[in-house]
C-alpha cells in the first residue's frame, strides 16, 4: 500500500455507530492505517438516524455514548494523526426505504453531542448548557422527547 502512493491521495475514514465499539480496536486500526504511510484519519459517527430503520424519535443517549467512544479513541491516538470527526445525520437508510428522524427532532442530538466533542466530555453542566441554548427546561437522555 505505501509503494502504491494511495496514503498521499486520501485521507481514511473510520466509520461506527455504535455506543458501545472496542475503543482499542479503533486505536489498533489507527496506528495500522499510519504504518501504512496515512498521515491523517478521520472519525465518522452519527448524531441521528442510525439506530433503526423505521425510527421516529432519537434517542440522544445512545449517540451521547457513541461520541464519548469517539472521544477515547482520540485520546489514545497520536494526536497530530487525527484530522477530525465527521457527524453523520441519516434520514434513511438506502434510497427505497422511508425517512427516518427527520432532521427538527434530531437537532437535540446534535447539540449535545457537538458540545460533548468541544468540552471533552459530557457533564450536568454541559446538559445545562445545552438545555439552556435549546430553550428546553428538561433533556431527556434515555428516553424519547416529549
Amino acid at each position: 500500500l505505501p509503494e502504491s502512493g494511495v496514503p498521499q491521495l486520501v485521507e481514511p475514514m473510520i466509520w461506527d455507530y455504535a455506543a458501545d465499539f472496542n475503543v482499542e480496536s479503533k486505536v489498533l486500526l489507527i496506528e495500522k492505517y499510519h504504518r501504512c504511510g496515512f498521515s491523517k484519519v478521520w472519525f465518522a459517527s452519527a448524531f441521528k438516524g442510525a439506530t433503526g430503520v423505521n425510527q421516529c424519535l432519537t434517542l440522544i443517549g445512545h449517540h451521547l455514548k457513541n461520541h464519548l467512544q469517539w472521544l477515547k479513541v482520540a485520546s489514545n491516538s497520536p494526536a497530530d494523526v487525527i484530522q477530525g470527526i465527521v457527524l453523520t445525520g441519516w434520514q434513511r437508510y438506502d434510497h427505497f426505504s422511508v425517512l427516518c428522524e427527520l432532521f427538527p427532532v434530531g437537532i437535540p442530538s446534535l447539540a449535545v453531542c457537538l458540545q460533548a466533542l468541544k468540552n471533552g466530555g459530557y457533564s450536568e453542566k454541559v446538559k445545562e448548557n445545552v438545555e439552556k441554548l435549546l430553550g428546553m427546561s428538561n433533556l431527556e437522555m434515555d428516553t424519547f422527547m416529549r
